[in-house]
């Protein structure tokens, strides 16, 4: 595992442990709580603060070396805030962002809503409470902004903690975070979440929100990654969606520490709804040197008497289809591409008010 402390009783002597907040927006030692409130300096003084529809902020600018090691952030369980409003990273200078998605599928679910869950990576509260433990360093600079692009005003809570001093060079993978949503996918054409080139890295894991467009069961296509020159083969190859995120015969809510899924819209054995499913490569990593291609089919399964056979049911499959959303995980070095363009807002929230409520 990546996260684990071998020796939490040592306390090295070149590391500086440091926070971000709205009381401290530089993370400077000796600088927290200056603020006032009515109950005087230093009594709750900022926070929190709005983000106005349309408006960007900058959450940390931090020299390095260093790593962010956790990061919490809260606000109203709005679907237009959670799907609606963006966080970017930018790394070492770098003029495009290295992270940009939306807020919920930056700390783990899809669709913009989700019960509370735990992963290895992330952990959510019942209020929406939302935490990441991803570790993410930065050589020479960490940037974060967050804008709302949406037209619902967002109560923003949060905190960034990071440590200075660690030992990151120019040669170590930074942490970049990509967001898709296909609506619907291309008939034949298999979703493509990930391509890289020209660098080396490690691919992390993924959040796919599926919205069925059929009642039928959707998830047999195969996850595919192709490695260091694979061409018209892939290297690693999956048996289906289901069986990517560690399930099987369906999706069942089961949020496991490296695989499974946060959400099911619906509790009986009905496919039909939609889902927000995970998938961690902590302990079972997948590497690149010089490329890699991450892509899943949109295959179906219409079953007919039963089949009795491995054939008769491959007679049942079929192309489909359907809504998929996915926030892609690595790290890789840089300097690095520009990640694919971003969904608008229009198109990252269509259709997600129709779903079902977590309380439902």
């Amino acid at each position: 595992m990546i996260f684990s402390d071998p020796n939490p009783f040592n306390i090295p002597t070149h590391l500086q442990s440091r926070s971000i907040c709205f009381e401290n927006i530089t993370g400077a030692k000796g600088e927290g709580g200056k603020a006032a409130s009515p109950l005087g300096i230093g009594r709750k003084g900022a926070p929190a603060r709005h983000l106005f529809p349309g408006e960007t902020i900058e959450l940390a600018a931090i020299d390095g070396p260093g790593m962010i090691r956790h990061i919490w952030m809260t606000c109203h369980p709005k679907i237009e805030l959670l799907r609606g409003v963006v966080l970017r990273f930018y790394w070492n200078g770098q003029t495009h962002p290295s992270i940009e998605t939306p807020v919920g599928d930056f700390f783990g679910f899809a669709h913009g809503k989700t019960p509370a869950f735990q992963s290895a990576a992330h952990s959510v509260g019942e209020k929406v409470g939302m935490n990441a433990w991803i570790p993410m360093p930065f050589a020479k600079h960490a940037r974060v902004t967050i804008t709302n692009e949406g037209d619902v005003r967002m109560p923003l809570f949060y905190q960034i903690d990071y440590t200075l001093g660690d030992d990151i060079t120019d040669d170590t993978p930074h942490l970049h975070v990509s967001f898709q949503r296909q609506n619907p996918t291309a008939l034949r054409e298999d979703f493509e979440f990930l391509n890289r080139s020209g660098s080396r890295g490690r691919y992390l894991g993924a959040v796919f929100g599926v919205i069925p467009h059929d009642p039928r069961w959707w998830g047999e296509g195969e996850v595919k990654v192709f490695l260091d020159g694979d061409s018209d083969f892939a290297t690693i190859v999956g048996t289906g969606a289901e069986d990517y995120v560690g399930l099987s015969w369906g999706i069942q809510q089961t949020p496991f520490l490296y695989h499974g899924a946060n959400w099911r819209e619906k509790d009986d054995m009905a496919d039909t709804g939609a889902v927000s499913m995970y998938r961690w490569h902590f302990p079972d990593p997948i590497y690149w040197q010089s490329d890699i291609r991450l892509t899943i089919q949109q295959i179906g399964h219409s079953p007919g008497a039963g089949a009795n056979s491995i054939a008769e049911y491959q007679a049942e499959l079929y192309e489909r289809q359907d809504d998929w959303s996915i926030a892609t995980f690595w790290y890789e070095t840089l300097p690095s591409a520009p990640l694919p363009p971003l969904p608008d807002v229009a198109a990252r929230l269509a259709a997600l008010d129709t779903l079902a409520s977590i309380d439902a």
